[in-house]
């Protein structure tokens, strides 16, 4: 409960960190997703951040909008929709990325260089612990 805890207040630690609008998690995830995987159907990308597929278009109908990604077919299926971040959505993530960078090192150089170390040497399997998170298939309740 402690580490969940925890997370929870990083979280809100780290959306305060940025001057840049502020989007939802699900926004935030969404564009990241986009970023690292490449053109996408618009059903995997629902599935893969938990929502359903009318909220996932509903989403992407704004990040359209707001010119931070694109919808267009598949070359070998006209039936499928793709959707990719475009170049502005990557510097929208650039520019968040570098301010949360900057006033996370400042607020790391604020706390006890001990503290700072632990941070830092935690990161390898805070790492794991998200990749793991990313595909780790829970049993139903």
């Amino acid at each position: 409960m402690a580490l969940a805890t925890t997370l929870e207040r990083v979280v809100t630690m780290l959306r305060r960190l940025v001057d840049t609008p502020q989007i939802s998690l699900t926004t935030a995830s969404t564009l990241r997703n986009l970023e690292t995987a490449g053109p996408i159907r618009l059903s995997e990308l629902a599935v893969s951040q938990g929502v359903t597929q009318p909220a996932m278009t509903q989403l992407v109908t704004r990040l359209e909008r707001d010119g931070l990604a694109a919808r267009g077919g598949d070359p070998t299926d006209a039936r499928v929709v793709l959707v990719e971040i475009t170049d502005d959505g990557r510097e929208f993530l650039e520019r968040r990325r570098v301010q949360r960078a900057e006033r996370l090192d400042r607020l790391l150089e604020a706390i006890p260089p001990a503290d700072r170390d632990a941070i830092l040497a935690a990161i390898p399997a805070i790492h794991r612990l998200t990749d793991l998170g990313q595909t780790f298939e829970f049993p139903p309740r």
